[in-house]
């Protein structure tokens, strides 16, 4: 007969290959089907809320890999809170006015000006839809769990109509104003920026010494003496209408080439270098107090530039004697202020020089840059020309360079209530702890938030004005626009007049004539989203204010996390969240950034196509995202590994239980051997760190902790002389029971462990594991960990057992590799041991053979006892030998017992007591 017939091999349906880019798309149909996420919510209803708010991506372009990090994270919490005994709605957003949209819509060939406002954010409008249902789409391949049906979004009218509550309570308070201040402006949107659409990047600007004439010296300076300013953006020369000096520095009138200069003392010798001053002579010291009100003239016009003192002038660099515009900056503007300057601004909207810049009117403001210095040379002004590399603030959109331009913009106040913002930054749970103190100095050096945009995709600032010029902005206006929005959206502002858009038979008494003007700036898109906490957690059922956590990149600390604190403290009084987790960036295999000019561009897309989903999610839970993470093909192949090992653990504990009814055939833990009874302890352990590692938000732990069970203590132990019982006993063999009852336990736990990170996955081992009635493994809460008796005793003795093991391994190996052994079961194993490591094995019942997976063991003496060709190892002496005997057919075990049974002579006894018993059976 054929003895492989009378095996009990592994026998599952459930396949070897993940083949995930197929499989998944049906999985995730099945769970369309089901309305998985409306089934989670059912089940733990009525449990403690757990709400991790969404930050809105923004409605543009194809998802990247920062996308994937992101939105996978947050599933992982999610999907692990509904698991222990939370109710964790969640409810995606996206965030959808803006310039970009309005870009993109001027590349396909839109003309905005050959239509209305109200047309054009139409288009704006439809546009945004079909980019959030692309995004949608691919945050669903990736497993993501939410209420898609139902997101939030920023062009909703309801949501509008909450952000102009929020808009006006800042009102109320008095935290909103207009005021003429210089602001980054961004000629290339043609509209104000907020600090967070602030990036930097390196550019090469002129570098310019220029000599202002004393005109009158108030008896401290001679009216030949010439004051020395330095600059980087000669454009604003012919703003200039003072010069800031340093009130506690002392500054030097130098005698060089028959002219006098001014210049900060501690400054004299790198500028004596850099103008190439040779014998500069010192003539005078003069403390920069005695210095304030000294007018200057300017080089190109000729009028007054006033000496002020300031404490923003340093010696870091330049001359110690400031160029001041108080229309393009904003300790320029300060200063300016405080000594009753104009604020001249000579720049326009798009970036060009206007009339208050005579000569060089019509020019963008870098092409002024020569002319100006020509002039400033021609005038016998310019002292030196030269280009410097520095960092310089750019539009994030548009990645173009900014300036800073005095213009008439809406601002909220930080500044009135930044003691409440700073308390409530104290009261968060910030991860990582940093987080806290870079929130509390970004918002401690704020300044107020410039709020309006000049541009026609957003909600409109819901302000109107009187005949006078006054800004109408009551409790009844605010209202009124609000209920308008909810009804209409806020296109309504752009479709209607004034008067339409104020309460029926509203007056004021700055309008007599009843004549009234609206606004027509829309708000930043920051106050947009940062409205969320008003438009989304507290107005919808189910959620609530504060939200549990914010999870986002760490970008964020200057956008989302920062115009959401703003907002939430303003209007509640604390921040809108408890807790805040930050996330690093996504770079390449070398820790770059990713760009297509470098082509190491890695879209999750295309990983998705090729790995599948569970593959990215993987990458996420292995990596320290809390710091800038690293993918690469490379990377991608490596967690490709590890998830063919999980799965083939799971495949092996499936087979294995093809027989197996836990209703029937489970085992009681008492009546359990130790081995099982250890690898249970083991189990439990895992159970533990990986509840704790989730609720840390630390998955790496989890990636290693689940990897290192499944290959080291499965795999490489138990499942491994687990064979010589599960295929070779009978089906009912008391031990063979005992095994699948522990592959049957790791498995159940196992499978709920890793179903937050690798859902796709765990939902298809759920199909195959005996017993369980639940439809998905979703619908299941994680193993609890339980104080197993004895745990710590078994621990013990077996990881000493296991150490012993350890040695026993590398003896084999050794022998394999003299050609004394092949394979394992074909070597007989001598122990030399210790007292210690021979009560340890006395003590243990279960076959040693099995456990080493050998023929033939035994304890022959004490370590000084051993022969010279034992291998000497930390625990025990080895030696190694053939076994002797014949091999069993059917176990493969090399034994002199083999052919006793001679019925059977090609198996061992025990081989043919169980064919035996089989064909009575038959």
């Amino acid at each position: 007969m054929d003895y492989k017939d009378t095996l009990l091999m592994p026998k599952t349906d459930f396949p070897m290959r993940g083949n995930l880019p197929k499989k998944e798309p049906k999985i995730q149909a099945k769970w369309e089907e089901m309305d998985i996420y409306q089934k989670v919510m059912k089940r733990t209803e009525g449990r403690p809320l757990f709400v991790l708010h969404d930050g809105p991506p923004y409605a543009n372009g194809d998802l990247h890999m920062g996308h994937a990090l992101n939105k996978t994270l947050k599933d992982i919490i999610n999907r692990f809170k509904s698991m222990t005994g939370y109710h964790a709605p969640y409810v995606p957003g996206w965030d959808t006015h803006g310039l970009p949209i309005e870009q993109e819509l001027t590349k396909k060939g839109v003309d905005r000006k050959s239509m209305s406002v109200a047309e054009f954010r139409k288009l704006c409008e439809k546009y945004a839809h079909e980019q959030i249902d692309r995004q949608r789409t691919a945050f669903k391949r990736l497993g993501v769990r939410g209420d898609w049906e139902n997101p939030y979004l920023t062009l909703r009218p309801a949501y509008e109509a909450e952000q102009i509550k929020v808009f006006g309570e800042m009102a109320k308070k008095g935290y909103i104003y207009k005021g003429l201040k210089p602001v980054y402006w961004s000629p290339s949107s043609e509209s104000a920026l907020a600090d967070a659409e602030i990036e930097y990047k390196d550019i090469k600007s002129p570098s310019i010494y220029v000599a202002f004439d004393v005109k009158d010296g108030k008896g401290v300076l001679d009216t030949d003496t010439k004051i020395v300013i330095w600059t980087t953006t000669p454009w604003t020369i012919p703003s200039n209408l003072g010069i800031a000096v340093n009130p506690e520095i002392n500054y030097v009138v130098v005698k060089t080439g028959g002219n006098k200069y001014l210049v900060a003392e501690a400054l004299l010798e790198e500028v004596s270098s850099v103008l190439e001053w040779e014998n500069a002579e010192v003539v005078q010291t003069v403390p920069g107090k005695k210095l304030e009100y000294i007018v200057a003239k300017h080089p190109l016009y000729g009028r007054d530039s006033l000496v002020m003192l300031g404490d923003h002038v340093t010696t870091d660099s330049g001359t110690g004697c400031v160029h001041t515009s108080p229309g393009h900056g904003e300790d320029d503007f300060l200063i300016g202020k405080k000594y009753g300057l104009d604020v001249l601004c000579a720049v326009d909207d798009k970036g060009m020089m206007t009339k208050d810049a005579p000569g060089f009117e019509g020019l963008f403001y870098d092409k002024a840059n020569k002319p100006i210095c020509e002039a400033l040379d021609q005038a016998g002004a310019l002292l030196k020309l030269k280009f410097l590399t520095h960092s310089y603030p750019h539009d994030w959109r548009t990645k173009k360079p900014v300036i800073f331009r005095a213009t008439s913009q809406w601002f909220a106040s930080v500044d009135m209530f930044r003691d409440d913002i700073l308390k409530a930054v104290e009261e968060v749970n910030w991860t990582p702890v940093w987080g806290e103190l870079r929130m509390h100095n970004m918002i401690r050096d704020r300044g107020d938030w410039c709020i309006s945009r000049q541009r026609a995709w957003g909600v409109p600032i819901p302000v109107f004005y009187a005949e006078n010029g006054e800004a109408i902005i009551t409790e009844e206006t605010i209202q009124h626009v609000s209920d308008l929005f909810r009804e209409h959206g806020s296109n309504v502002w752009f479709e209607r007049e004034a008067k339409d858009l104020l309460p029926e038979g509203f007056t004021h008494p700055a309008s007599p004539n009843g004549v009234f003007k609206k606004e027509t700036d829309i708000m930043d898109v920051w106050f947009d989203s940062g409205s969320s906490h008003q438009g989304v957690l507290a107005a919808q059922e189910g959620l609530k204010r504060p939200a549990d956590l914010y999870l986002e990149g760490s970008d964020q600390y200057r956008g989302w996390f920062n115009s959401s604190l703003i907002t939430s403290v303003a209007v509640t009084g604390r921040a809108p969240y408890d807790g805040v987790l930050s996330h690093g960036f996504v770079l390449d295999g070398e820790g770059r950034k990713m760009s297509k000019s470098l082509g190491n561009t890695i879209l999750p897309g295309k990983v998705v196509e090729q790995l599948g989903a569970d593959i990215i999610r993987l990458w996420v839970a292995s990596v320290d995202y809390q710091a800038d993470v690293r993918v690469s093909n490379e990377i991608l192949k490596q967690v490709s590994e590890v998830y063919r090992k999980i799965r083939n653990t799971f495949r092996f504990m499936l087979g294995n239980l093809n027989d197996f009814d836990p209703a029937r055939h489970q085992v009681a833990y008492e009546d359990l051997r130790e081995v099982d009874r250890f690898m249970l302890v083991k189990l439990n352990k895992l159970v533990k760190e990986v509840r704790e590692a989730y609720e840390r938000y630390e998955f790496a732990t989890i990636y290693h902790a689940v990897n290192n069970f499944c290959a080291t203590d499965l795999s490489s132990f138990y499942m491994d002389f687990a064979k010589d019982v599960l295929y070779i006993e009978l089906a009912d063999n008391p031990e063979r029971r005992a095994m699948q009852t522990v592959l049957y336990e790791c498995l159940v736990a196992l499978t709920k462990l890793l179903s937050p990170i690798l859902p796709h996955t765990a939902d298809e081992v759920w199909q195959y594991i005996p017993g369980v009635t639940e439809e998905s493994v979703q619908l299941t809460d994680m193993p609890e960990y339980v104080d197993l008796p004895d745990a710590s005793a078994l621990e013990e003795k077996w990881n000493a057992f296991m150490a012993l093991r350890g040695d026993v391994l590398k003896a084999l190996e050794e022998a394999r590799n003299a050609k004394v052994i092949g394979k394992s079961l074909t070597a007989k194993v001598t122990l030399y041991v210790n007292e210690e490591t021979k009560a340890l094995l006395d003590s243990i019942s279960e076959s040693k053979k099995q456990l080493f997976i050998v023929s033939g063991f035994e304890v022959a003496g004490a370590i000084e006892d051993a022969p010279e060709n034992a291998l000497k190892l930390e625990h025990a002496a080895i030696a190694v030998e053939k076994a002797e005997g014949e091999t069993c057919e059917r176990c493969w075990v090399v034994t002199p017992e083999v052919g006793l049974d001679h019925d059977h002579p090609t198996l061992c006894p025990r081989c043919a007591q169980v064919v035996k018993t089989l064909m009575r059976e038959v």
